[in-house]
């Protein structure tokens, strides 16, 4: 298992811009596929951002695309959001999510998005963005 912790988070303005770090423990944080999502109150979580464990391969959720990014930095055993451009609706607790399955090859993009396909979480850090 990985152990993720989540830090970052704030309150900031429309516009403004803040980077998420989700810290890793577990020798297998190299290996893995790590993941963003968000939700807020009532509503369901919801994919934000995937990388492939060497950081050659990234894929968003079209709400985020140009605004955000992902990266990882595996001798840190951290994952990164950077996420600019903030709007009030991006508003949510932001958790970070690892895959541990060996995936071999192209990922479908619901195995990607799916939460089904991360096994440990983070506990989550609350981005307030206000208008």
């Amino acid at each position: 298992q990985v152990q993720l912790i989540e830090s970052g988070g704030g309150l900031v303005q429309a516009g403004d811009s803040l980077r998420l770090s989700c810290a890793a423990s577990g020798r297998t944080f190299g290996g893995s596929g790590m993941g963003w999502f968000r939700q807020t109150p009532g509503k369901e979580r919801e994919f934000v951002a995937r990388i492939n464990w060497s950081g050659g391969s990234t894929y968003y959720a079209d709400f985020v695309k140009g605004r955000f990014t992902i990266s990882r930095d595996n001798a840190k055993n951290t994952v990164y959001l950077q996420m600019n451009s903030l709007k009030p609706e991006d508003t949510a607790v932001y958790y970070c999510a690892a895959d541990l399955t060996v995936r071999i090859g192209s990922i479908a993009i619901a195995t990607m998005t799916s939460k089904k396909s991360y096994n440990s979480w983070g506990q989550g850090t609350q981005v307030t963005v206000s208008s």
